[in-house]
């Protein structure tokens, strides 16, 4: 063999090792896979074909020349997923640190365009420790040529960025980005600036979990959807998140197979307490709504007042958006309206129709909400679901009190159809504040204010805390027994499946960002 080539050829194969400078700390290293062992469980056995790996970085400054590895940092390339193509790159932490460098973003964008190009999910493997500072503002501008294209993706393929590692920095703008961010627990950490530079301009100490983690993302910022125990865990919920949805926005979701029954289903009667101050799991009215622990939950731990996730009804995918009673008893707040907004829009793009199923008693109050701007991040969520075209179908299972009525996919904001439990009230508040407000002096009046007070909370809940009265004028399509929905909504579904809506000629609306 000569003598070049078989130089050559220990080359790769020190690439496909893994190659490079071993930088990991025993600590940080725990639970960990390498680039290459994270892409071959991600992918089907066999299916990836690599692109790039030759790429070596151009840098001759501090005498980087002298320190030359193949792939320059980051695997990239194509393959499949439950034989789905899709495009992806990992980056490789035991070379240089997973930093970028120019070649190693312009491999990152060559993989994103062909994605593109194609109409493929692209997915981000991220462990890296930033920027490579040798090469200065080259490393800087293939961040924005990354963030570039993240954007020009947006909406038309999905976008998944996995953290599995460190992710710090300019390099967090782009899984902020993408449609999905998946984080690895006490293994992975995103901030913008690190626990050092925090020390020196606040004076704040904290750790790099506790700042950027993976549950202080998943809990207290909400920038992270899924966390995963530890990478296995994680290339898992990636794969399971794909099942849900398309190739690109011109496909709809893969149907699973599924044979029709009489789909009724006794538990949903007993779901919702008589007394309308009681608070109730919803995760029940959707486990019994939805095809068998198909329930797939997104910003589970965020903003927990309201649940949104991927489901399957008849087998097809659906987008769920619910109040949830447990928490704040179901209020809209900023966090909940945000979460709900983010997630009704990616379904929007990705034609996965929409289940809204609501039990909300209206905004929360409060000093903290309003300067935080309740007013125009609910408008977020009222501004996403208008927007929305795809089939939606709206469930009152209790309260729909005032504006919250008008925001959780009512009719008069485009909705399909909308159902409501005969437990539904849908009102402009409670009975005992409309009855504190309407009868006011009569109450004041009487010789037993308290009396008088029960009496008209009654009749004022008689007259208006019911799904009738909304009915009676078509805002409310059915009212059914809980028993019937499953099978209601399959109908709905079926019968929206081919829903198409003209749009009016624009470059695009302005929602209150």
């Amino acid at each position: 063999m000569d003598p070049k080539a078989k130089k050559l050829e220990e080359k790769i194969a020190q690439a496909h090792l893994g190659g490079g400078q071993k930088r990991i700390d025993k600590q940080h290293n725990k639970k960990k896979l390498t680039a290459r062992e994270r892409i071959n469980y991600l992918l089907d056995e066999s299916s990836f074909e690599e692109m790039g790996m030759l790429v070596t970085h151009r840098t001759t400054d501090f005498d980087m020349e002298k320190q030359q590895f193949l792939g320059d940092g980051v695997i990239t390339g194509y393959g499949t997923i439950d034989g789905r193509l899709v495009y992806l790159f990992a980056q490789d932490f035991t070379v240089f640190g997973g930093s970028l460098s120019e070649t190693h973003a312009e491999k990152i964008c060559k993989v994103m365009e062909a994605a593109l190009k194609v109409g493929v999910p692209c997915i981000g493997l991220n462990d890296s420790g930033g920027a490579r500072i040798q090469e200065g503002v080259r490393s800087l501008g293939g961040y924005a040529d990354i963030f570039y294209r993240n954007v020009q993706a947006s909406g038309v393929i999905p976008q998944i960025s996995a953290i599995m590692g460190p992710c710090a920095g300019g390099a967090v703008y782009s899984p902020a980005m993408t449609d999905f961010t998946l984080m690895v627990e006490n293994t992975s950490y995103m901030f913008v600036t690190g626990p050092n530079v925090v020390k020196t301009v606040t004076n704040e100490e904290v750790t790099a979990e506790e700042l950027g983690g993976a549950k202080a993302h998943a809990t207290k910022s909400g920038v992270t959807h899924i966390t995963s125990a530890n990478d296995v865990s994680c290339l898992e919920d990636v794969k399971k998140l794909l099942s849900y949805i398309p190739q690109n926005n011109k496909e709809k979701p893969k149907k699973l197979p599924y044979t029709l029954q009489d789909e009724i289903r006794e538990e949903l009667e007993s779901i919702v307490p008589k007394n309308a101050s009681k608070p109730y799991d919803m995760h029940h009215v959707i486990s019994g709504i939805i095809d068998t622990d198909s329930f797939f939950e997104i910003h589970k731990d965020y903003a927990e007042n309201i649940i949104v996730g991927f489901a399957r009804l008849g087998g097809k995918s659906v987008g769920i958006v619910a109040n949830q009673p447990l928490f704040l008893a179901g209020v809209l707040d900023v966090n909940s309206s945000k979460k709900a907004a983010r997630f009704t829009r990616f379904c929007d793009c990705f034609n996965i129709p929409l289940l809204v199923l609501v039990d909300v008693p209206g905004f929360l109050p409060g000093t903290d909400q309003e300067w935080n701007g309740i007013i125009t991040n609910g408008a977020k969520l009222l501004y996403a679901l208008s927007e929305a075209t795809v089939p939606r179908v709206t469930l009152i299972t209790r309260k729909a009190y005032g504006g919250a009525y008008d925001v959780m996919n009512s009719k008069h904001i485009g909705a399909d159809m909308n159902f409501a439990w005969p437990s539904a009230e849908i009102a402009v508040m409670g009975a005992k504040g409309a009855s504190e407000i309407i009868f006011k002096r009569e109450i004041q009046a009487a010789e037993n204010p308290a009396e008088k007070l029960a009496e008209k909370e009654s009749e004022y809940a008689e007259k208006f805390a019911n799904p009738y009265r909304a009915a009676e004028r078509g805002f409310i399509d059915e009212v059914i027994q809980p028993k019937t929905t499953r099978r209601k909504l399959l109908k709905a579904f079926s019968m929206l499946e081919d829903k198409e809506v003209i749009k009016p000629s624009r470059k695009h609306g302005n929602i209150p960002l």
